[in-house]
């Protein structure tokens, strides 16, 4: 298998890039659609788009010339990643970006699989969980530029695309393979476009990747990932040297800390309690064009002494138009990112999906060598022919002591290669 996929935002890019270099599949993670020229021999390219909120005619045109690169790349399996939260709006993006892959494939169906287990995503009877509470009753119903106001993802996914949408629910999972695969040939007969699994477990990632390993496109979050990437069965060698190039090699670190999710909120509160800490002001982003320079002085005062810096625009609320805010907090924070990686900073660690794309964006950094995850779905990366590391974290992912722990991380791996 070599295996390409296409992810709507920089978080999730590297989140099913970690769970494939886990399992020893040796993985370059690209942002943006490639240019022609580019090639760095893998396993497989994740490819990293900002398309998850954009206008559609952008998020289907960015896949299709992604999609045309990674065929290039002789790639010969291909995935649409999205959240395991299922982050779209009524109209898009997932279903237009789904559909224009199948057509541009010449394939039928694919499979609907956004369960994360180990994080707490399942999938039951076509309704979507984030640990025990439905998607639209967990804190993703509040989600300042996604708010998901429903569970099942059939009704999500019809209406945003015209095919249509069955469902493979769990007892025939628990039979296994086979039955999975007549259910899914059953689907195809019927001319059904989307199948949505359910998924409550990591066995039963394990039977479904099995099932549809041989389809030419699969959708889902990174949990069917990380089965296609056990299927392949490496050894410790093969592990050790897929990690081997993402590691990172210790410095100055600055935490960035843009998302919303209720998540980072509990992190964010975790870490102020013990570290410096700034938050920044959404007036101020729109209209103080000095305001970069004095949050440079700021976190380059205190960088590399301890504990880094945190600066975060985490809330629970953003008063005014949230998206005009949200735009100019991302600016400032990729500025900000710019000046701190001019000789100060050399490992970020990123909250937030756009706020990744936009501070990687603006350090102009192209591709990353996937490393080691600190958490389930969140590695650190390293940039390819460049020395800056990065954390991109999911705003759902990790636990509340995450910022702390993944500043011991790097420390860590040195001493294992010094070993």
């Amino acid at each position: 298998m070599k295996l390409g996929v296409i992810a709507d935002d920089f978080t999730g890019a590297t989140d099913i890039a970690g769970f494939l270099v886990e399992y020893g599949i040796s993985t370059v993670q690209i942002n943006g659609v490639p240019a022609p020229e580019f090639n760095v021999p893998a396993e497989a390219y994740v490819i990293s788009l900002k398309s998850r909120s954009c206008a559609v005619e952008q998020a289907v045109e960015q896949a299709r010339r992604s999609l045309d690169w990674l065929r290039g790349m002789k790639c010969d399996r291909f995935y649409f990643k999205y959240c395991s939260t299922f982050d779209s709006t009524e109209k898009g993006n997932i279903g237009p970006v789904a559909d224009a892959m199948l057509e541009s494939l010449e394939s039928e169906c694919t499979v609907v699989c956004p369960a994360l287990p180990v994080n707490g995503r399942t999938v039951y009877k076509g309704y979507l969980f984030v640990h025990d509470q439905l998607l639209n009753e967990s804190g993703m119903k509040d989600h300042p530029l996604n708010p998901m106001k429903d569970a099942k993802i059939a009704r999500l996914l019809a209406a945003q695309t015209e095919g249509s949408v069955a469902e493979v629910h769990a007892e025939v999972v628990d039979q296994g393979t086979a039955a999975v695969r007549h259910r899914i040939l059953n689907c195809l007969q019927a001319v059904y476009r989307y199948i949505v699994l359910d998924t409550l477990k990591d066995e039963h990632l394990a039977v479904i990747a099995e099932a549809v390993k041989d389809m030419p496109l699969l959708t889902g979050g990174s949990g069917l990932a990380l089965g296609l990437s056990r299927l392949q069965n490496k050894g410790a060698l093969e592990i050790a040297e897929a990690k081997r190039q993402g590691r990172p090699s210790g410095g100055k670190t600055v935490i960035l800390s843009g998302s919303c999710s209720e998540a980072t909120r509990k992190q964010v509160a975790a870490y102020r309690r013990g570290a410096p800490s700034l938050q920044l002001d959404g007036d101020r982003c729109l209209e103080d064009k000095g305001y970069v320079e004095e949050l440079f002085q700021w976190a380059a005062e205190r960088s590399g002494e301890g504990t880094a810096p945190m600066l975060y625009s985490t809330t629970d609320r953003i008063r005014g138009d949230a998206r005009k805010i949200g735009a100019a907090i991302e600016e400032v924070f990729g500025r900000l990112a710019a000046r701190l990686a001019e000789g100060v900073v050399k490992n970020f660690i990123v909250a937030g999906g756009e706020t990744s794309g936009r501070v990687v964006q603006s350090l102009g950094v192209r591709a990353f060598w996937i490393g080691p995850q600190v958490s389930p779905g969140v590695p650190w990366v390293k940039s390819v022919g460049g020395e800056a590391a990065f954390i991109l974290k999911s705003g759902n992912f990790g636990d509340e002591d995450f910022f702390a722990r993944a500043q011991g991380f790097y420390g860590e791996e040195e001493q294992q290669q010094q070993g």
